[in-house]
């Protein structure tokens, strides 16, 4: 975990830190990843164009010839966004990333088949199509096994220092140390203040000079305060120094804010929930939520009717007509106002005959075959569009929970009805990164992530999550 002086200086500073992204903190490795495919993808073009017409093209191809490499980039990109192929810490084996891959480009195929379908001029033939396919394949492949190993080098990771050896800093590392999602390298914790140590000495330094003498000597991008005690104990002028020389400094809850995606509630003050930034409403940004909701919703309900019919008749075949295809139940929205939320019933009739609430659970007795099979491929979720076009709930939110759960946990857990300060959501921060929750200790963690979309939500959130859900529906993570 240690990190000597000679090794930073000779990994630079290539490729760290982070960069602004439509608002949000992005890892300069994974820029650089995107960036070093979309050149993939523009040669697989040009190769495939050159392959095809060796003898130059059709009459009118060169045309919008730069038109067409743009979007031939630009629509794979987004579809290897959407399977998964630029979340933070992805490490599938390589036959896990080969069909991401191939899905990508499935995918890309048919949105760029739907583009040529209303703009046919863009059209630059099945041939081109499927030879560029074929190229961006292997060379992404190729460029994941050779570049992808170069980006995860110690060098592209941020480099941090810890000021504390106490019990919230031996939770920090434990916590650091579980993540297989890290952008960062823990460098060193450092005794500071009144502290008492609980860690471990190999992992300790004696800052033998001035703190932000010593951060620019290792080449520190971030230093995290994690004291149990800041009373007397922080070096205010040698934090401000690091500060001024371009050293983040921060708090542990706000470094998990940025490393992980969510609010660490064990180490949030009461005071950072009205000070910091974010847990901003406002009139402009409700009515472009709402006109967004609106037109996704709408959309799918034109594409998923057919599915809906085929689903609505399993229900009833496997029922042999007995009990409701619809399922309804009470949920708590936004300002804790109550709705009837709908889905397609996977369960039995009278799943809850004893009046007793119930969480979810693996290998529920409850669930019917053909109701295990629309859960794991989230049809029984679709119904909800309705009440996404009426309101009760937005497309991208927090899990919309029963009553007599939100009651239980709201007595329980800190900051929860906070995050009814939104409307639910048939998708959600918390749903794409955190398995489905079926305990009072899953609901704390999802809370944690329903807290940090609260707190950041905006317009671009919202598109990173729904095209994430792509990802979580097409590979099931999280389904029960």
């Amino acid at each position: 975990m240690r990190l000597s002086a000679n090794d930073s200086r000779r990994k630079g500073r290539l490729c760290h830190g982070h960069v602004q992204l439509l608002g949000r903190d992005v890892p300069i490795s994974l820029v650089t990843l995107a960036l070093t495919e979309a050149m993939v993808l523009m040669a697989a073009f040009w190769f495939a164009v050159e392959l095809r017409f060796p003898e130059g093209a059709v009459p009118g191809f060169y045309e919008v010839l730069n038109v067409k490499l743009g979007l031939f980039v630009a629509v794979n990109l987004m579809a290897m966004l959407c399977m998964g192929l630029y979340r933070r810490g992805l490490s599938g084996s390589l036959a896990d990333t080969m069909v991401r891959v191939m899905g990508a480009f499935m995918l890309g195929a048919v949105l760029l088949a739907a583009l040529f379908y209303v703009i046919p001029s863009l059209f630059f033939g099945r041939g081109v199509l499927v030879l560029a396919g074929i190229l961006a394949f292997v060379g992404v492949i190729a460029t994941r096994l050779l570049v992808g190993q170069l980006l995860g080098l110690n060098s592209l990771k941020r480099h941090v220092l810890v000021l504390g050896t106490g019990k919230t800093a031996s939770m920090f590392k434990q916590i650091c140390e579980r993540s297989n999602e890290q952008n960062f390298e823990l460098v060193n914790f450092a005794a500071q203040g009144n502290d008492t140590s609980v860690m471990d000495p190999a992992v300790l330094v004696r800052l033998d000079r001035r703190l932000d003498e010593y951060a620019r000597l290792h080449h520190i991008d971030d230093i995290v305060i994690a004291m149990d005690d800041h009373r007397g104990g922080l070096p205010i002028a040698e934090l401000i120094a690091c500060k001024m020389s371009g050293i983040n400094v921060l708090e542990t809850s706000d470094f998990f804010e940025r490393e992980c995606g969510f609010l660490k509630l064990d180490t949030l003050r009461p005071s950072a929930m009205i000070f910091s930034r974010g847990f901003r409403q406002s009139l402009y940004r409700d009515f472009t939520k709402r006109a967004m909701d609106v037109m996704v919703s709408l959309g799918l309900l034109l594409v998923a009717w057919p599915f809906m019919l085929i689903t609505a008749l399993g229900i009833f075949i496997e029922s042999r007509g007995q009990g409701s295809v619809l399922f309804r139940q009470q949920r708590i929205g936004q300002n804790g106002e109550a709705f009837t939320l709908y889905k397609f019933r996977s369960m039995i009739m009278e799943a809850e005959s004893d009046g007793v609430a119930r969480w979810a659970q693996k290998q529920d007795p409850r669930v019917t075959r053909f109701g295990s099979f629309i859960r794991k491929t989230r049809l029984d979720e679709l119904p909800q569009l309705f009440n996404v076009v009426r309101g009760d709930m937005s497309f991208v939110g927090p899990r919309p929970e029963r009553p007599e759960f939100v009651g239980d946990l709201s007595a329980r857990l800190p900051y929860y009805r906070d995050r009814h300060w939104v409307k639910p959501g048939l998708t959600g921060w918390a749903q794409i990164n955190y398995p489905y929750g079926a305990s009072e200790e899953d609901a704390f963690k999802k809370l944690q992530y329903d807290l940090y979309y609260v707190k950041n939500q905006g317009i671009a959130l919202d598109l990173m999550i729904i095209a994430q859900t792509v990802e979580v529906v097409l590979w099931g993570r999280g389904a029960q």
